[in-house]
Protein backbone atom coordinates (compact mmCIF):
# COMPACT_ATOMS: atom_id res chain seq x y z
CA UNK A 1 0.00 0.00 0.00
CA UNK A 2 1.36 3.67 -0.66
CA UNK A 3 1.61 5.58 2.38
CA UNK A 4 0.13 8.93 1.37
CA UNK A 5 0.11 12.07 3.25
CA UNK A 6 -1.97 15.26 2.88
CA UNK A 7 -0.90 18.90 3.81
CA UNK A 8 -3.89 21.25 3.63
CA UNK A 9 -6.51 18.89 3.52
CA UNK A 10 -9.42 21.56 4.70
CA UNK A 11 -9.66 22.61 1.55
CA UNK A 12 -12.04 21.87 -1.90
CA UNK A 13 -8.69 20.01 -3.56
CA UNK A 14 -7.96 18.52 -0.18
CA UNK A 15 -11.29 16.98 0.43
CA UNK A 16 -11.26 15.81 -3.34
CA UNK A 17 -7.95 13.65 -2.62
CA UNK A 18 -9.77 12.53 0.47
CA UNK A 19 -12.87 11.46 -1.51
CA UNK A 20 -10.60 9.82 -3.99
CA UNK A 21 -7.70 8.70 -1.31
CA UNK A 22 -10.34 6.92 0.79
CA UNK A 23 -11.48 4.43 -1.91
CA UNK A 24 -8.62 3.86 -3.67
CA UNK A 25 -7.45 0.22 -3.59
CA UNK A 26 -3.42 0.76 -3.18
CA UNK A 27 -3.45 3.86 -0.97
CA UNK A 28 -3.40 3.89 2.26
CA UNK A 29 -4.15 7.68 3.73
CA UNK A 30 -1.75 8.07 6.53
CA UNK A 31 -1.49 11.78 7.34
CA UNK A 32 -3.67 15.01 7.04
CA UNK A 33 -2.30 18.41 8.59
CA UNK A 34 -4.07 21.42 9.34
CA UNK A 35 -2.42 23.92 11.65
CA UNK A 36 -5.63 25.35 12.55
CA UNK A 37 -7.95 22.09 12.75
CA UNK A 38 -5.91 20.10 15.14
CA UNK A 39 -7.18 17.12 16.33
CA UNK A 40 -10.59 17.63 14.48
CA UNK A 41 -11.49 14.06 13.14
CA UNK A 42 -12.30 14.64 8.95
CA UNK A 43 -15.24 13.07 9.01
CA UNK A 44 -16.70 16.27 11.92
CA UNK A 45 -15.39 18.67 8.93
CA UNK A 46 -16.98 16.52 5.84
CA UNK A 47 -19.70 14.26 6.89
CA UNK A 48 -19.79 12.79 3.60
CA UNK A 49 -16.38 11.42 4.51
CA UNK A 50 -18.01 9.28 7.50
CA UNK A 51 -17.52 5.64 7.46
CA UNK A 52 -14.61 6.32 4.90
CA UNK A 53 -11.98 8.20 6.70
CA UNK A 54 -11.32 7.51 10.39
CA UNK A 55 -8.21 9.91 10.47
CA UNK A 56 -8.04 13.58 12.40
CA UNK A 57 -6.19 16.89 11.36
CA UNK A 58 -2.94 17.45 12.89
CA UNK A 59 -0.66 20.38 13.26
CA UNK A 60 2.57 19.95 10.83
CA UNK A 61 4.92 19.71 14.07
CA UNK A 62 2.73 16.60 15.33
CA UNK A 63 3.01 14.17 12.35
CA UNK A 64 6.32 12.96 10.52
CA UNK A 65 5.57 13.25 7.00
CA UNK A 66 8.77 11.64 6.21
CA UNK A 67 7.22 8.29 6.98
CA UNK A 68 4.94 8.66 3.81
CA UNK A 69 5.20 7.36 0.55
CA UNK A 70 3.98 10.20 -1.10
CA UNK A 71 2.84 13.66 0.23
CA UNK A 72 0.25 15.62 -1.69
CA UNK A 73 -0.01 19.71 -1.06
CA UNK A 74 -3.23 21.04 -1.33
CA UNK A 75 -1.88 24.21 -0.10
CA UNK A 76 -1.73 28.20 -1.17
CA UNK A 77 1.12 28.92 -3.25
CA UNK A 78 4.65 29.14 -1.47
CA UNK A 79 3.48 26.36 0.90
CA UNK A 80 5.07 23.18 -1.06
CA UNK A 81 8.50 25.36 -1.46
CA UNK A 82 9.55 25.66 2.40
CA UNK A 83 8.82 21.72 2.67
CA UNK A 84 9.57 19.79 -0.35
CA UNK A 85 13.21 19.93 0.01
CA UNK A 86 13.25 18.14 2.95
CA UNK A 87 10.83 15.38 2.21
CA UNK A 88 12.45 14.75 -1.36
CA UNK A 89 16.02 14.31 0.71
CA UNK A 90 14.19 12.01 2.99
CA UNK A 91 13.27 10.10 -0.20
CA UNK A 92 9.21 10.82 -0.22
CA UNK A 93 7.73 11.59 -3.06
CA UNK A 94 5.75 14.98 -3.60
CA UNK A 95 2.84 16.29 -5.86
CA UNK A 96 1.92 20.28 -5.39
CA UNK A 97 -1.51 20.76 -6.55
CA UNK A 98 -0.55 24.45 -6.23
CA UNK A 99 1.94 26.43 -8.84
CA UNK A 100 5.33 26.81 -6.99
CA UNK A 101 6.67 24.20 -9.51
CA UNK A 102 4.42 24.67 -12.70
CA UNK A 103 6.90 27.78 -14.16
CA UNK A 104 10.69 26.96 -14.77
CA UNK A 105 11.25 30.78 -14.66
CA UNK A 106 11.67 31.65 -11.45
CA UNK A 107 11.27 35.74 -12.29
CA UNK A 108 8.76 34.57 -14.30
CA UNK A 109 6.73 32.98 -11.20
CA UNK A 110 7.76 35.78 -9.23
CA UNK A 111 6.25 38.28 -11.10
CA UNK A 112 3.09 36.74 -11.80
CA UNK A 113 2.53 35.05 -7.86
CA UNK A 114 4.43 38.05 -6.18
CA UNK A 115 6.18 35.39 -3.78
CA UNK A 116 10.07 34.70 -3.09
CA UNK A 117 10.74 31.58 -4.45
CA UNK A 118 12.46 29.65 -1.76
CA UNK A 119 13.61 26.30 -3.32
CA UNK A 120 14.88 27.32 -7.31
CA UNK A 121 17.00 24.60 -7.58
CA UNK A 122 14.05 22.36 -7.62
CA UNK A 123 12.60 24.07 -10.60
CA UNK A 124 14.39 22.03 -12.68
CA UNK A 125 13.89 18.89 -11.36
CA UNK A 126 9.90 19.19 -11.08
CA UNK A 127 8.04 17.41 -13.76
CA UNK A 128 4.85 19.34 -15.13
CA UNK A 129 1.68 16.69 -14.32
CA UNK A 130 -0.23 16.42 -17.19
CA UNK A 131 -0.26 12.77 -18.17
CA UNK A 132 -1.94 12.78 -21.61
CA UNK A 133 0.90 14.99 -23.21
CA UNK A 134 4.17 14.09 -20.25
CA UNK A 135 2.99 10.56 -19.10
CA UNK A 136 6.85 8.79 -18.72
CA UNK A 137 8.45 11.77 -17.35
CA UNK A 138 5.98 11.27 -14.63
CA UNK A 139 6.32 7.97 -13.87
CA UNK A 140 10.15 8.52 -13.05
CA UNK A 141 9.61 12.03 -11.15
CA UNK A 142 10.33 12.35 -7.32
CA UNK A 143 8.42 15.92 -7.75
CA UNK A 144 5.51 16.76 -9.76
CA UNK A 145 3.58 20.15 -10.57
CA UNK A 146 -0.35 19.33 -11.13
CA UNK A 147 -1.49 21.53 -13.39
CA UNK A 148 -3.77 24.81 -13.24
CA UNK A 149 -7.48 23.72 -14.24
CA UNK A 150 -7.35 26.22 -16.98
CA UNK A 151 -3.95 24.97 -18.39
CA UNK A 152 -5.51 21.41 -18.51
CA UNK A 153 -8.06 22.41 -21.16
CA UNK A 154 -6.41 24.41 -23.26
CA UNK A 155 -3.17 21.94 -23.56
CA UNK A 156 -5.40 19.27 -24.24
CA UNK A 157 -7.31 21.70 -26.73
CA UNK A 158 -4.69 22.81 -28.53
CA UNK A 159 -1.98 19.95 -28.64
CA UNK A 160 -3.37 17.85 -31.19
CA UNK A 161 -3.55 20.76 -33.55
CA UNK A 162 -0.38 22.27 -32.67
CA UNK A 163 1.58 18.63 -32.90
CA UNK A 164 0.46 18.49 -36.33
CA UNK A 165 1.22 21.98 -36.88
CA UNK A 166 -2.01 23.11 -38.49
CA UNK A 167 -2.72 26.43 -36.50
CA UNK A 168 -0.99 29.91 -36.61
CA UNK A 169 0.50 29.22 -32.95
CA UNK A 170 0.71 32.88 -32.35
CA UNK A 171 -3.26 33.80 -32.50
CA UNK A 172 -4.41 31.40 -29.93
CA UNK A 173 -8.30 32.50 -27.89
CA UNK A 174 -9.40 31.16 -24.84
CA UNK A 175 -12.67 32.23 -23.46
CA UNK A 176 -13.42 29.68 -20.33
CA UNK A 177 -16.00 29.86 -17.30
CA UNK A 178 -15.47 28.28 -14.35
CA UNK A 179 -17.57 27.50 -10.75
CA UNK A 180 -17.19 29.46 -7.91
CA UNK A 181 -14.94 26.62 -6.28
CA UNK A 182 -11.90 27.26 -8.13
CA UNK A 183 -11.59 30.08 -6.02
CA UNK A 184 -10.94 27.83 -3.33
CA UNK A 185 -12.56 27.66 0.49
CA UNK A 186 -11.87 30.49 1.77
CA UNK A 187 -14.35 33.93 2.81
CA UNK A 188 -13.89 36.21 0.52
CA UNK A 189 -16.66 39.12 -0.63
CA UNK A 190 -16.82 37.91 -4.22
CA UNK A 191 -17.46 34.53 -3.79
CA UNK A 192 -20.30 34.82 -1.33
CA UNK A 193 -23.87 33.41 -2.68
CA UNK A 194 -25.05 36.94 -2.64
CA UNK A 195 -22.38 37.83 -4.85
CA UNK A 196 -21.73 35.37 -7.32
CA UNK A 197 -25.46 33.65 -7.44
CA UNK A 198 -27.68 34.86 -10.50
CA UNK A 199 -24.18 36.74 -11.58
CA UNK A 200 -21.74 36.61 -14.53
CA UNK A 201 -18.43 38.04 -14.73
CA UNK A 202 -15.38 38.11 -16.29
CA UNK A 203 -11.61 38.17 -14.48
CA UNK A 204 -8.45 38.79 -14.85
CA UNK A 205 -8.71 40.38 -18.47
CA UNK A 206 -5.46 42.10 -18.61
CA UNK A 207 -3.66 39.36 -17.72
CA UNK A 208 -3.75 35.85 -15.59
CA UNK A 209 -1.42 34.02 -14.10
CA UNK A 210 -2.07 30.67 -15.80
CA UNK A 211 -1.37 32.52 -19.08
CA UNK A 212 2.20 32.29 -18.91
CA UNK A 213 1.63 28.60 -17.44
CA UNK A 214 -0.13 27.77 -20.52
CA UNK A 215 1.83 29.28 -23.18
CA UNK A 216 5.41 27.64 -21.53
CA UNK A 217 3.79 24.54 -21.81
CA UNK A 218 2.30 25.04 -25.47
CA UNK A 219 5.60 26.40 -26.54
CA UNK A 220 7.00 22.99 -26.23
CA UNK A 221 5.49 21.81 -29.04
CA UNK A 222 5.71 24.00 -31.75
CA UNK A 223 8.52 26.23 -33.79
CA UNK A 224 6.21 29.17 -33.68
CA UNK A 225 6.05 31.94 -31.16
CA UNK A 226 2.93 31.17 -28.97
CA UNK A 227 0.68 34.07 -28.84
CA UNK A 228 -2.05 33.31 -25.96
CA UNK A 229 -5.25 35.83 -25.30
CA UNK A 230 -6.83 33.86 -22.19
CA UNK A 231 -9.97 35.36 -20.54
CA UNK A 232 -11.58 33.38 -17.72
CA UNK A 233 -15.44 33.78 -16.34
CA UNK A 234 -16.89 33.77 -12.89
CA UNK A 235 -20.03 31.70 -13.44
CA UNK A 236 -22.55 31.10 -10.42
CA UNK A 237 -22.42 26.94 -10.53
CA UNK A 238 -19.99 25.04 -7.63
CA UNK A 239 -18.05 22.98 -9.56
CA UNK A 240 -17.19 22.54 -13.38
CA UNK A 241 -15.55 24.32 -16.33
CA UNK A 242 -15.48 25.04 -19.87
CA UNK A 243 -13.37 26.55 -22.17
CA UNK A 244 -13.81 27.80 -26.01
CA UNK A 245 -11.10 27.13 -27.56
CA UNK A 246 -10.48 29.25 -31.03
CA UNK A 247 -7.50 29.11 -33.21
CA UNK A 248 -6.62 29.85 -36.68
CA UNK A 249 -5.66 26.59 -39.16
CA UNK A 250 -3.05 27.27 -41.49
CA UNK A 251 -3.45 24.17 -43.81
CA UNK A 252 -6.60 22.84 -45.60
CA UNK A 253 -8.15 20.31 -43.44
CA UNK A 254 -11.58 18.78 -43.10
CA UNK A 255 -13.72 18.26 -40.71
CA UNK A 256 -13.55 14.63 -40.89
CA UNK A 257 -9.53 14.95 -40.53
CA UNK A 258 -9.56 17.11 -37.79
CA UNK A 259 -12.07 14.74 -36.35
CA UNK A 260 -9.60 11.64 -36.91
CA UNK A 261 -6.31 13.89 -35.61
CA UNK A 262 -8.13 13.97 -32.35
CA UNK A 263 -9.62 10.50 -31.76
CA UNK A 264 -6.08 8.83 -32.77
CA UNK A 265 -4.50 11.18 -30.18
CA UNK A 266 -6.33 10.63 -27.44
CA UNK A 267 -7.81 6.95 -28.14
CA UNK A 268 -5.62 5.60 -25.27
CA UNK A 269 -6.58 8.29 -22.80
CA UNK A 270 -8.77 7.33 -20.26
CA UNK A 271 -9.90 10.28 -19.51
CA UNK A 272 -10.17 12.49 -22.66
CA UNK A 273 -13.70 12.03 -24.64
CA UNK A 274 -13.81 13.07 -27.87
CA UNK A 275 -17.16 13.60 -28.53
CA UNK A 276 -18.86 13.67 -32.19
CA UNK A 277 -17.95 16.77 -35.22
CA UNK A 278 -20.30 19.47 -34.31
CA UNK A 279 -21.28 18.03 -30.80
CA UNK A 280 -21.53 20.50 -27.05
CA UNK A 281 -19.81 18.72 -24.07
CA UNK A 282 -21.87 20.08 -21.05
CA UNK A 283 -19.94 20.90 -17.30
CA UNK A 284 -22.78 18.22 -15.64
CA UNK A 285 -21.75 15.61 -17.82
CA UNK A 286 -18.06 15.45 -15.95
CA UNK A 287 -19.45 16.14 -12.28
CA UNK A 288 -17.18 14.57 -9.62
CA UNK A 289 -15.29 12.52 -12.60
CA UNK A 290 -12.14 12.91 -13.50
CA UNK A 291 -13.07 12.93 -17.30
CA UNK A 292 -12.58 15.57 -19.90
CA UNK A 293 -14.77 15.76 -22.80
CA UNK A 294 -14.29 17.76 -25.94
CA UNK A 295 -15.76 18.37 -29.39
CA UNK A 296 -14.56 20.24 -32.10
CA UNK A 297 -16.51 22.56 -34.56
CA UNK A 298 -15.92 24.60 -37.88
CA UNK A 299 -17.92 28.03 -38.21
CA UNK A 300 -19.11 27.95 -41.48
CA UNK A 301 -16.87 30.34 -44.07
CA UNK A 302 -14.16 30.64 -41.64
CA UNK A 303 -10.92 29.26 -41.38
CA UNK A 304 -11.34 28.53 -37.61
CA UNK A 305 -11.63 25.38 -35.94
CA UNK A 306 -13.23 25.86 -32.26
CA UNK A 307 -12.41 23.28 -29.53
CA UNK A 308 -15.12 22.91 -26.94
CA UNK A 309 -13.85 21.22 -23.42
CA UNK A 310 -14.90 20.37 -20.28
CA UNK A 311 -14.27 19.12 -17.22
CA UNK A 312 -14.95 18.94 -13.34
CA UNK A 313 -12.40 22.12 -11.93
CA UNK A 314 -11.71 19.70 -8.28
CA UNK A 315 -11.13 16.54 -10.54
CA UNK A 316 -9.41 16.68 -13.73
CA UNK A 317 -8.77 20.26 -13.02
CA UNK A 318 -6.93 19.23 -9.82
CA UNK A 319 -7.33 16.58 -7.06
CA UNK A 320 -8.42 13.48 -9.70
CA UNK A 321 -5.59 14.53 -11.76
CA UNK A 322 -2.66 14.76 -9.26
CA UNK A 323 -3.68 11.10 -8.24
CA UNK A 324 -3.57 10.17 -12.15
CA UNK A 325 0.11 11.44 -11.95
CA UNK A 326 0.52 9.26 -8.34
CA UNK A 327 -1.11 6.11 -9.96
CA UNK A 328 1.78 6.80 -12.51
CA UNK A 329 4.54 7.68 -10.09
CA UNK A 330 3.96 4.72 -8.32
CA UNK A 331 3.43 1.85 -11.42
CA UNK A 332 -0.08 1.12 -11.49
CA UNK A 333 -2.49 1.57 -13.84
CA UNK A 334 -3.19 5.14 -14.33
CA UNK A 335 -6.75 4.82 -14.21
CA UNK A 336 -6.75 3.11 -10.44
CA UNK A 337 -9.00 4.74 -8.08
CA UNK A 338 -10.44 7.16 -10.69
CA UNK A 339 -13.03 5.48 -12.76
CA UNK A 340 -16.32 7.64 -10.83
CA UNK A 341 -19.09 8.31 -13.32
CA UNK A 342 -20.03 11.55 -13.46
CA UNK A 343 -23.13 12.75 -11.37
CA UNK A 344 -26.27 13.16 -12.89
CA UNK A 345 -28.68 15.57 -12.81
Amino acid sequence: MIKVGIVGGTGYTGVELLRILSAHPEAQLTAITSRKEDGLPVADMYPSLRGHVDLAFSAPDKVDLTQCDVVFFATPHGVAMAQAPALLEAGVKVIDLAADFRLKDQATFEQWYKIPHTAPELLKLAVYGLPELNREAIRSATLVANPGCYPTTMQLGFYPLLKAGLIDAGSLIVDAKSGVSGAGRKAEIGTLFSESSDNFKAYGVSGHRHTPETSAQLQRYTDQKVGLVFTPHLVPMIRGMHATLYARLTKDIDAAALQALFEQQYQNDAFVDVMPFGAHPETRSTRGSNMLRLALHRPEGSNLVVILVVQDNLVKGASGQAVQCMNLMFGLPEATGLQHIALLP
